[in-house]
């Protein structure tokens, strides 16, 4: 158990938008608040800890937190300047921690010596990895004077607005104390007991697979609503190669080397993110040894699954690539209407598309719940979005997400931690994979999870890809009078295509409103979000007449494909799609995560590289050190052979 008081030996660093004031602070000086204002909004995990950082998986981390924090046009944080530093608590504005689920960057900012975050806002799964590993995080903005006069701060002020279980998990350190103690008997989580109330679909989910009694296995509670504090069981737990070693590193030190994994048959791995990563990293990386680092993270990942007994969804064997995206296999091949899926990517909510609570957990999370079989949950506000009308020809269900993200509520945070459920008669003419675009974009919008309630083309879906013949029951959807925590009304038919400018997917401008014409160098069409089947289907019809034609991409501009998972490369191989992709010059890669998360051909490499990308965020560094705009699938093919940004 933590202290009653917690003092904090050390400096306050704030992460300034004026990159010379944050090297003042690195150099020795401390600045008060009002001298570091205005502080960085929305920094992501990206910024905290970049791609290539996340190769390593122990201690070692502590020498790069914030390494890519981009402050003004500048990165002032230099490798081991903030351990040196002698920081205890860094200090942010709002939607600290956006974008990926990485627990690696609370883990580099606590092994940097950081032991309180203070923000005006934090992401939900970047919170959750901060209590899980022990970490304090605050809102509060006036302990900053009282931790100058070395004042100790009363623990209760840290674990005043949480759920009680969540409270005795920061109590207690992080969570393997607490499920120790748990496992053991010696505490106990409270169930929360409401009367008879409406009850939103993802607050049915939850309450179906609320944990009563852990030893006896008994689930299921008659009531939930936001706020509880719950363990419920998964039904899919999985991890990709840049979380797996972590995870069991974490596990063995905490439990030994013979811990048992609950039900290894529910449990998956992927090696989806760095299988093309030889071909794209950078000389001066390479320099540093990274290479040889980052390839150290297969073995161990294939060892434990052996060790364990678990699936694993790896490299081809004439390495051309990988099975797939884990994304994309979850909703091909396993996660089924009513299910509840975790998995270690914040891109996890693609599987909502097929009405199951598909959600992102960091390391510390995936680990206990190898021996759990449960994951804690607080129960999360719904966000419900009605989606009126039909969309347009030519505009897709990427338009319609870039057009949400630039909403004001969603903007400024107001969907942060909340469950994205989508309804409307426009869901009536998107596929599963336009749904999945829908829901996989929760993580951007800062929610939980996408959800949309299953229906006919949640069956055909599963009929297709699985010759599975599937039937809907009755409770899977929502109550008539259930609570919503916001509503957003979208006129469909109102929308044109849309982009993101470069540093943010919330950047959205209507392509309409582009004005004066921005050429590029780089076209990509893939990732979760943009390799599907109905992605290519759309660029293809871009494309076709001009393969038919003879035409081909500009000199000076490359066109990327690639494909989320082997399963749509097929498809589309006999399709006569990929000949045709190839006929106007795209180059077609083997399936995998590649440059989206800065690992593999598409990636820019100079910081006057424009691309439009398909994938889902586009953070400083993301995809390199370029320009990157977003785009819908079709945007982006069509770009691509008129080497500008431009629509169809």
């Amino acid at each position: 158990m933590l202290p009653d008081s917690i003092f904090f030996d050390g400096r306050i660093l704030f992460l300034t938008e004026d990159p010379e004031r944050l090297r003042r602070q690195l150099a020795g000086e401390d600045l008060e608040l009002d001298e570091a204002l205005p502080l960085r909004d929305q920094i992501s995990t990206d910024e905290i800890t970049p791609a290539f950082i996340c190769y390593h998986f122990d201690e070692k981390l502590g020498d790069f937190p914030y390494l890519g924090l981009k402050c003004g046009e500048a990165f002032p944080v230099k490798e081991g300047t903030v351990r040196a530093g002698g920081f205890a608590v860094s200090v942010a504005g709002k939607r600290r921690g956006k974008g990926s689920s990485r627990e690696a960057s609370p883990y580099a900012e606590l092994c940097g010596g950081i032991r309180l975050v203070i923000a005006e806002s934090f992401e939900r799964i970047y919170r959750q990895n901060a209590q899980n590993l022990g970490l304090l995080t605050s809102t509060d903005f006036g302990l900053m004077p009282r931790l100058r006069r070395g004042e100790a701060i009363p623990l209760a002020e840290f674990t005043a607005s949480l759920d009680p279980v969540t409270a005795e998990i920061v109590r207690r350190g992080g969570l393997f104390a607490y499920n120790a103690a748990r496992l053991q008997g010696d505490v106990v989580p409270p169930l929360p007991t409401h009367a008879p109330r409406p009850m939103t679909y993802a607050e049915k989910l939850l309450a179906r697979h609320a944990v009563v009694d852990a030893t006896a296995g008994t689930l299921g509670l008659p009531v939930v609503k936001s706020g509880d504090g719950l363990f419920v069981k998964a039904d899919w737990r999985f991890s990709h190669e840049y979380v797996t070693p972590m995870a069991a590193s974490f596990l063995e030190k905490a439990l030994g080397p013979d811990v048992v994994l609950r039900d290894p048959a529910s449990i998956l791995a992927f090696r989806d993110h760095l299988t093309f990563l030889h071909h794209s990293m950078k000389a001066e990386h390479r320099a540093m040894g990274l290479l040889t680092v980052a390839e150290r993270l297969k073995p161990v990942q294939e060892a434990f699954c052996a060790k364990h007994g678990i699936r694993l969804h790896g490299e081809l064997s004439d390495g051309s690539g990988s099975e797939g995206i884990c994304h994309a296999i979850m909703a091909e091949r396993y996660a089924l209407p009513g299910q509840v899926v975790v998995g270690t990517d914040s891109h996890t909510p693609h599987a909502g598309a097929l009405g199951c609570l598909a959600f992102g957990v960091g390391t510390t999370d995936i680990a206990n719940a190898w021996v759990t079989g449960d994951v804690r949950v607080t129960v999360p506000p719904t966000l419900r979005v009605r989606l009126h009308g039909r969309l347009r020809s030519g505009v897709s269900a990427k338009d319609l997400v870039l057009h949400l993200l630039a909403q004001p509520l969603i903007r400024e945070g107001g969907a942060i931690g909340h469950v994205i459920e989508y309804q409307g008669e426009a869901l009536v003419e998107l596929d599963t994979d336009e749904r999945a675009t829908l829901t996989n974009m929760a993580a951007e919008i800062g929610g939980f999870t996408g959800l949309i309630a299953p229906d006919a083309e949640t069956l055909r879906f599963v009929k297709e890809r699985r010759g599975e013949d599937l039937d809907l029951e009755p409770w899977m959807q929502g109550d008539v009078g259930a609570e919503y925590a916001h509503t957003l009304e979208v006129d469909c038919a109102a929308l044109g295509p849309m982009l993101a400018r470069p540093g943010d997917p919330g950047n959205g401008v209507a392509l309409a409103d582009l004005g004066a014409a921005v050429p590029i160098h780089i076209a990509y069409l893939g990732s979760c979000t943009g390799g599907k089947r109905e992605d290519l289907r759309r660029a293809y019809e871009v494309v076709r007449v001009a393969a038919t034609e003879g035409r081909r991409v500009p000199e000076g501009v490359q066109f990327f494909v690639q494909c989320g998972s082997e399963d749509v490369r097929r498809f589309a191989q006999a399709q006569g799609w990929i000949a045709a992709f190839e006929a106007v010059g795209a180059v077609v890669l083997g399936s995998s995560c590649g440059a989206c998360i800065n690992a593999g051909p598409g990636v820019s490499t100079r910081p006057d590289q424009v691309t439009i990308s398909a994938i889902n965020r586009n953070f400083p560094g993301r995809s390199g050190p370029g320009q990157m705009w977003l785009a819908s699938p079709a945007t982006v093919a069509a770009s691509a052979l008129a080497g500008r940004i431009t629509g169809i």
